[in-house]
């Protein structure tokens, strides 16, 4: 049976190319980055060079560069980071600190915000527009005196919107506040400039542009602190306690690296085979484009097709060898609808009836088309079957 993954968004396959780079850092370059022998300060060296690259792809310096185990981790440090340094700050631990963020977040980044609240703090959490879209006047109306930090995230996972980050970066400066930006969906994808776009901190993770697990980054503005969330023997500046994944890290290098080389032709191809998917796929009757018709992600096709149940059509589609998602890896496990989709205005029945498909850059329009071949049936299929019926 031939398989087709359009699940990128999830998760992407290791590049042969990263692969490579990564191996000898388990065997022969084995050693500590903190040791002070040959060994060690070959790792040292190899992470140096890494830093650079990683840095390179969205115009940072290197040493505002620090590497975590991924987006998650990246999300909560430089949230909690700011708030908890905020505090400290203050010389309260009673102080109250605001954070905007969106109702749209990832996880990583809505339920630390909840947690921060449970702790005393305040949370804007801003609206979006039916297609997914971050008014940055609502950003300025809703910053106050004690906002210590806007999060919002540069392109959505599920919906693929892209957020007038530029735009929210100049209202934070104007205003003196942080900006960070969970830019783990377009990081590679891109391009990113941190200073012209006003962010002071960016999370970032290797898996999704064709590196390894288990390994990401957060760029960290010049003289912003945060409060340090691993305690530990001080690496990474004193900022992210814990021995380095250096071979992760070699590999996250190499993957900026291509992504850098590549960027332009993997997202004039892929642009090309979501345009071509969103037009054949709406010709499905009953559904919809999810998301911004144009400032979306180039690989990301998410449409709603009313009357049936996302997961039915993601298990049929893996039968029929086609791996998707409803929506984020992350919390495709849960019954719940996805509250990005509720939050641009869709019904649960729909929004539960949703199907993502996050294109690569090895996907063909062979893939497209058995796609558009396969999908109509499974969709008319489980419509005669399903509770919920043709709205």
């Amino acid at each position: 049976m031939k398989r087709i993954y359009m699940d990128h968004a999830a998760t992407t396959p290791v590049d042969t190319e990263v692969l490579d780079a990564m191996k000898p850092y388990f065997s022969q370059k084995f050693g500590n980055a903190s040791s002070m022998h040959g060994y060690g300060q070959e790792a040292k060296r190899a992470m140096d060079e890494s830093r650079t690259a990683v840095a390179g792809l969205i115009g940072a310096k290197p040493d505002d560069i620090i590497f975590t185990s991924g987006g998650t981790e990246s999300d909560n440090l430089a949230i909690k980071g700011v708030v908890m340094e905020a505090n400290h700050k203050s010389n309260s631990k009673w102080a109250k600190s605001h954070i905007i963020t969106s109702e749209i977040e990832h996880d990583a980044v809505l339920l630390t915000c909840k947690d921060l609240e449970e702790q005393g703090h305040e949370v804007t959490y801003l609206t979006v527009d039916e297609h997914g879209l971050v008014d940055p006047s609502d950003v300025k109306k809703a910053i106050q005196k004690n906002t210590v930090l806007v999060s919002i995230m540069h392109a959505n996972n599920e919906i693929g919107t892209i957020q007038p980050i530029a735009e929210i970066g100049k209202i934070c400066k104007a205003a003196g506040v942080l900006f960070h930006t969970d830019a783990v969906q377009a990081f590679g994808k891109l391009p990113i400039d941190v200073k012209h776009m006003g962010i002071d901190l960016l999370s970032a993770s290797a898996h999704k542009l064709y590196g390894p697990k288990g390994v990401g980054c957060l760029f960290i503005g010049a003289g912003i602190k945060l409060k340090q969330q691993n305690m530990g023997g001080g690496h990474e500046q004193g900022r992210r306690s814990g021995t380095e994944n250096v071979a992760g890290i070699v590999g996250f290098a190499k993957a900026c690296e291509l992504a850098k080389k590549h960027m332009d032709s993997w997202s004039i191809k892929e642009t090309k085979l979501r345009n071509y998917l969103i037009k054949e796929l709406l010709k499905i009757p009953n559904s919809q484009l999810n998301g911004h018709p144009e400032k979306r992600l180039q690989n990301n096709v998410n449409i709603a097709f009313s009357g049936i149940e996302g997961e039915s059509m993601v298990i049929h589609l893996d039968m029929n060898g086609i791996a998707a998602s409803t929506g984020s890896a992350c919390s495709s496990k849960s019954l719940e609808p996805s509250h990005v989709l509720l939050s641009i205005g869709l019904k649960p029945q729909d929004a539960h009836g949703s199907l993502r498909l996050s294109l690569g850059k090895d996907n063909s329009k062979q893939d497209a088309d058995y796609l558009i071949k396969t999908l109509p049936g499974i969709v008319n299929n489980l419509r005669k079957i399903s509770p919920f019926g043709i709205i």
